[in-house]
């Protein structure tokens, strides 16, 4: 057993501006001194462990009650926290504190946890068993906790009943290693529901029946489900089972859903390197029918230019995505520049683009222009936005933004 460590007193910046309802109702200032705060214990973390992980406890502690007023309606600060606790907790977890001093800490933790009403610090159970830090201690919380939890869920089958603690008990017979009673005690939850069976796809990968959890995972499936994020689960089973082909055809789409088509194109290369990017994006497209131009961007990133153009052919592309591509490769790329001005102006002319502007009909005029005389072909290219405009008779804003360089 280690020697206990003899922590100094010391004055937290934060902790005088994490009152009890300290923020009324704004969210913005809150998230500015959630910042502060979580910098400050950094900080001080990477020179004294120790004072770091009292620090970031007691920063915990604080954190309800001072956004307990706070209108959480955007998911800004509800954002803020949980990336605060995923920062924190490894503070906590690889502190090396004597094991009494550990469960001060996490008794404190615990009382922190159970007080939170909204709740805002809820996701911390899900990091028990990490910030329990060994087996034997997350053993004795396993065994605390399994009991209310069984209770509550054998109760549930006639009535809705909630423990707070329960993802910290999951947590802690997973870290202990008690796979079987984790799986045992899982199956006491009256439905299939993932917050819970994702503990026991773990310990079934743990115990090496990876094609089970694969099975227990999909069983989970259904309404208000996460769906991406179990298919995450499986591809990532697949992954580490060196299976990647059955991932990718399984699991590669649906898990790695982004913000934009090219953030997902990017997402499954960097995953797949034994596949090329041309036949990535090529079985994007596919699962996505009507939405070709949707991923003229991943074309374009991945040097596809003709499947660019293609794409964007086929259905409608934003219009300033299609003015950045004519004023990116206007010199280096200007065949492809000019006919993603043309496109531009066509899907413009059509009534498909998104709010277009005369500046913005003209900047994309200019730039296909400069396009066509690098390649030299301006003449043509000209003759091409008339053309354009014949099949669009009753359109207007182009030919008003361009009534005086057109004739």
């Amino acid at each position: 057993m280690k020697s206990k460590v003899a922590i100094p007193k010391h004055t937290w910046a934060f902790a005088a501006r994490f009152r009890a309802g300290a923020f009324g109702w704004r969210s913005e200032p809150a998230i500015t001194r959630i910042k502060e705060a979580v910098s400050e214990i950094k900080a001080t973390s990477k020179k004294d462990p120790i004072l770091g992980a009292e620090g970031a406890i007691l920063f915990l502690q604080k954190l309800s009650p001072a956004l307990q007023n706070i209108d959480g309606s955007s998911g800004a600060i509800g954002t803020a926290v949980n990336r605060a606790i995923e920062t924190l907790v490894p503070l906590i977890a690889k502190a090396s504190a004597d094991p009494d001093l550990r469960r001060k800490w996490l008794e404190k933790l615990y009382q922190a946890h159970a007080d939170d009403q909204i709740p805002y610090i809820e996701a911390m159970g899900d990091y028990w068993g990490e910030l329990c830090a060994t087996p034997e201690i997350a053993s004795e919380w396993a065994d605390r906790l399994a009991e209310t939890v069984e209770h509550v869920w054998r109760r549930s089958k006639e009535e809705y009943g909630f423990f707070h603690g329960t993802s910290m008990c999951l947590s802690a017979l997973l870290a202990s290693e008690q796979h079987e009673r984790l799986l045992a005690l899982i199956d006491l939850y009256p439905r299939k529901f993932w917050a819970y069976r994702q503990w026991g796809v773990q310990a079934l990968v743990a115990l090496g029946r990876k094609a089970e959890a694969i099975r227990y995972a999909e069983e989970t499936r259904g309404l208000n489900e996460p769906s991406s994020r179990i298919a995450e689960v499986c591809e990532g089973i697949l992954l580490a089972s060196g299976m990647a082909d059955e991932a990718y055809a399984r699991y590669a789409f649906e898990a790695n859903q982004a913000g934009t088509y090219l953030a997902t194109f990017r997402a499954i290369c960097k995953k797949y390197p034994g596949h090329t990017p041309a036949s990535i994006l090529t079985d994007l497209v596919d699962r996505t029918p009507g939405e070709e131009g949707k991923w003229f961007a991943a074309a374009k990133d991945a040097k596809l230019y003709a499947v660019a153009l293609d794409l964007a052919r086929k259905s409608p592309v934003d219009h300033l995505t299609l003015l950045r591509a004519v004023d990116d490769f206007a010199e280096v790329q200007p065949g492809f520049a000019l006919n993603c001005g043309l496109l531009a102006l066509h899907w413009i002319s059509a009534g498909r683009a998104y709010d277009p502007t005369m500046s913005e009909v003209r900047a994309i005029f200019d730039g296909t222009m400069k396009a066509g005389e690098i390649a030299g072909c301006k003449v043509v290219a000209m003759e091409s936005v008339r053309k354009l405009l014949v099949s669009f008779p009753e359109e207007r804003l182009v030919r008003g933004a361009l009534k005086n360089v057109l004739g």
